[in-house]
């Protein structure tokens, strides 16, 4: 499944404007520019096809964040599987 998952993104990648949809569902497999800004935030794709924002940095925890990776970015995960897995694992859950 992570091969097939690879491989479709390696695809997508190749593809010209499909940047957005080209990261994998709930683990970005890119490296991350950490932005504060929600009108600059990255988003991707996760496995039930729902735009999820990436990771950022902040001093507190942005409006919709659901953990705390351990890099200090927060993550707004919808899955628990994968969050932060770029960023040095879970340091805490904000919600159950």
């Amino acid at each position: 499944m992570k091969l097939l998952a690879t491989l479709l993104l390696a695809c997508s990648l190749l593809t010209p404007g499909n940047a957005q949809s080209a990261q994998p569902s709930e683990q970005p497999a890119h490296s991350q520019t950490s932005q504060t800004a929600p009108s600059k935030s990255r988003y991707y794709t996760n496995r039930n096809g729902q735009r999820v924002r990436s990771p950022v940095q902040a001093q507190s925890a942005p409006a919709g964040a659901t953990a705390q990776c351990r890099d200090g970015s927060w993550s707004f995960s919808r899955h628990r599987q994968g969050t932060c897995s770029h960023h040095g694992g879970v340091a805490k859950w904000l919600v159950q």
